[in-house]
């Protein structure tokens, strides 16, 4: 009886029904709908100081303008591409899973040559600087901070001085404070991913980067951030054993799909949970 159940509530989540979907995608991005979102260069402050110890020390970042994926790649845009579908919840409009960080650069090779294109894998910062809101993040006053409760922006208090202010805080979920919103999690998933574009974007127009498939990013993992000092466009470690995992999954709490959480996964590493997100150089 309860298996029924469970593939019941499977079925219904995964129906492309149109009164399910309030944000659609585009059709005539067909037959591959990549669409990709432009995020406007600029200054952020990446990671936190009041939450796991590899998202420490907030420091300063400054990236160039680039392209990301407004969703998850799909089940359906793998398959187009590489002939199968690895996934282990079937469903064409789901994030693709199950697949390791090699398998994710043959499909990116495929796919350049198949559209003419150069996508590729986003760095960490990009990610995060996205899953903010990129240039419209919205920063909140907080006059009761409370230490779990944001993520910590700095003020600047002169000309090239930065400054920890913990009353100035972003949201700790991709485009609102509250996860349910946004994200496909522990709370709401019944276990399992669930299409696309289901969920409200954020300010950018960007999609379930809390929640639904956590995302292989390019670099390579460190435990924390090393340091304060201001960097522009990182590229992470030039080496390591495990790859940076962003974004929590479909079975993670609401404490584990923040922007600014961090994973490390070993490149070989598949799962139900693990899928990934488009990026492109302008």
């Amino acid at each position: 009886m309860r298996n029924i159940l469970f593939a019941s509530l499977l079925l219904l989540s995964l129906q492309p029904a149109s009164a399910q979907r309030k944000y659609n995608k585009p059709a005539e991005s067909a037959p591959l709908n990549i669409i990709m979102v432009k995020v406007h260069g600029g200054m952020f402050d990446m990671g936190s100081d009041d939450e796991a110890a590899d998202r420490k020390p907030a420091h300063n970042v400054t990236l160039k303008s680039y392209y990301i994926g407004a969703y998850e790649v799909t089940q359906e845009q793998w398959k187009l591409v590489m002939g199968s579908n690895p996934s282990t919840f079937v469903c064409d409009e789901c994030p693709v899973t199950n697949i390791s960080y090699a398998d994710i650069q043959a499909y990116i090779s495929k796919l350049n040559e198949m559209t003419g294109k150069h996508y590729r894998m986003p760095t960490e910062a990009e990610w995060e600087y996205a899953a903010r809101g990129g240039d419209k993040e919205v920063l909140v006053k907080n006059r009761q901070h409370i230490a779990k409760g944001g993520v910590d922006e700095f003020m600047v208090s002169n000309p090239g001085t930065r400054v920890p202010e913990k009353t100035i805080e972003g949201k700790r979920y991709s485009g609102k404070k509250l996860p349910q919103d946004v994200a496909w999690y522990e709370r709401n998933s019944y276990d399992h991913v669930h299409p696309i574009g289901r969920k409200k974007p954020n300010e950018i127009g960007v999609y379930d980067m809390c929640g639904n498939a956590e995302e292989w990013c390019n670099d390579w993992y460190l435990g924390n951030y090393g340091g304060r000092q201001p960097v522009e466009n990182p590229q992470g470690p030039a080496s390591g054993s495990a790859h940076v995992v962003r974004g929590g999954a479909y079975n993670n709490t609401a404490s584990e799909i923040t922007v600014t959480r961090r994973a490390a996964y070993l490149p070989g590493t598949k799962a139900s949970s693990l899928g990934f997100r488009l990026a492109m150089d302008l």
